[in-house]
């Protein structure tokens, strides 16, 4: 064989990828130390065999993965950031760069002010930190290196709707009093946290949905009935069954910003999928529809839509922490502007800005935007907003230019399952939970793959825009 032939990663690292899949939301969504790092662990050895391959030459970077260059380069810059963080800097360099860091030190050394300190105030914190994000940036390369066939594609995106279709129906035997409880939490602590997940989940199975519209028109009572009938005997059934299971999942949880970035996320995405997509068919317009008046309707009517609606009703600034704590986060940022206080140091330092009417010491921000701002500054979040500005981009640009029906339903998944956890954290951290931290990276890949994979561009149409030859 020659050496320059490709070949595809082995079924064995893709099956330990699909398996990292279906693991990471059990166990509490790795959010504790010992999850987080088999997590890590195992994201390190499929990224460590992947590398050694590549070195001996038996597998080579897929087209996918060398057009995300500017997204990795970004990435990349990242982890360099957040590791140069917890970096020894001579005490002169520190006070010029981050005087607020440089007083905590001499303050904490007092008489003896250290000769060298690092950019964070939480060493233990900033280690977990930089770990946690090798390991997403690790997963990351993983996605577009091991997605390089139509076939594993799919069954990747199969098994992310999977493992949400199981967290549904296990949060609500829970929710519905079989096992009890006031609501759907799945195997998550934070039901919060549950609905994240299955706002990400739900947003891949209606991009794989939408993938496998045809836009025939029934001619005739006959051919409707055929097309009824084939309909429900297809795989398009049972994924739209996993969905509505999905869908009651998410309303059970009683999570008031997780439904309401799932319907505003999917307004929002179906938007955009109407006015970006050049081949949107009268069945997508069709299925956008269905699934807002049937999902909310109906099944949200009959398992209780009617109490996150009265939850949202009652909120009000009076009866929410959350936005106390935000603003004294923002507070803390203003300490650290441009290089933050060190990722993962949030714990330890927001309780030198908090006041009286937060009586306890939160361990996250209860909104991912201030806590990344005020744990890396204004470099930190500029580079994380490349990251995300980017991928959504390229999302939006597979579904204006790519003419493959995969393609156009995993960039629609993915810009949805996007704005969705953008909406979600501006009251929440999800972004903090490892298990949705990392299917957030799983989402933002999915859209280079729908950019890129089985591209081929044969011809520049009369807007000087490359047309794929791909069929209709």
């Amino acid at each position: 064989m020659s050496a320059s032939r490709k070949r595809p990663a082995p079924v064995a690292l893709f099956v330990a990828y699909l398996l990292l899949i279906l693991w990471l939301p059990l166990p509490f969504g790795s959010n504790r130390p010992v999850a987080w790092g088999v997590m890590e662990l195992w994201v390190f050895a499929l990224g460590i065999i992947w590398l050694a391959r590549v070195a001996r030459g038996r597998a080579e970077p897929s087209a996918v993965l060398r057009e995300a260059r500017p997204v990795l380069l970004c990435l990349a810059l990242w982890l360099a950031y957040v590791w140069m963080q917890m970096l020894p800097l001579p005490m002169v360099w520190l006070s010029a760069i981050s005087p607020e860091s440089a007083h905590a030190y001499a303050a904490a050394a007092y008489p003896d002010v250290p000769a060298y300190a690092p950019l964070t105030l939480d060493r233990h914190g900033g280690l977990h930190g930089a770990l946690k994000s090798t390991a997403y940036v690790m997963f990351f390369v993983l996605t577009l290196a091991l997605l390089d066939s139509r076939r594993r594609i799919e069954i990747a995106a199969y098994t992310l709707i999977v493992s949400g279709l199981f967290q549904a129906l296990y949060g609500g035997i829970n929710a519905l009093d079989v096992v009890g409880g006031e609501w759907a939490h799945g195997t998550y602590v934070n039901r919060n946290h549950f609905a994240g997940y299955l706002e990400m989940c739900l947003a891949v199975g209606l991009g794989m949905l939408i993938a496998q519209l045809t836009g025939r028109r029934a001619n005739g009572f006959r051919q409707f009935m055929r097309n009824a009938v084939e309909l429900i005997l297809s795989p398009r059934m049972r994924l739209r069954l996993a969905l509505v299971c999905m869908v009651i999942g998410l309303v059970l949880s009683r999570s008031r910003m997780g439904n309401t970035a799932f319907f505003s996320s999917l307004l929002v995405a179906g938007v955009i999928g109407l006015v970006f997509s050049r081949r949107a068919t009268r069945s997508m317009v069709i299925l956008i529809a269905s699934l807002i008046v049937i999902d909310v309707v109906i099944i949200g009517s009959y398992f209780g839509a009617s109490q996150v609606v009265d939850r949202i009703e009652k909120t009000t600034m009076a009866t929410e922490d959350r936005p106390d704590i935000a603003g004294h986060t923002l507070e803390m940022w203003r300490a650290f502007p441009v290089f933050g206080s060190g990722l993962g140091s949030y714990h330890t330092v927001f309780p030198r800005f908090t006041g009286p009417e937060v009586p306890i010491t939160p361990t996250h921000a209860h909104n991912d935007y201030v806590q990344f701002l005020a744990e890396t500054g204004a470099v930190g979040i500029v580079l994380l907003g490349l990251v995300v500005g980017l991928s959504l981009f390229a999302a939006l640009r597979a579904q204006y230019q790519r003419g493959d029906p995969l393609a156009r339903g995993l960039a629609f998944g993915a810009a949805m399952g996007i704005t969705a956890i953008l909406i979600h954290s501006t009251t929440d951290f999800n972004l903090q939970i490892p298990a949705n931290a990392m299917t957030f990276m799983f989402i933002l890949a999915l859209c280079w793959v729908a950019l890129n994979f089985e591209r081929r561009q044969h011809r520049v149409g009369r807007d000087g825009r490359a047309d794929d030859d791909e069929p209709d």
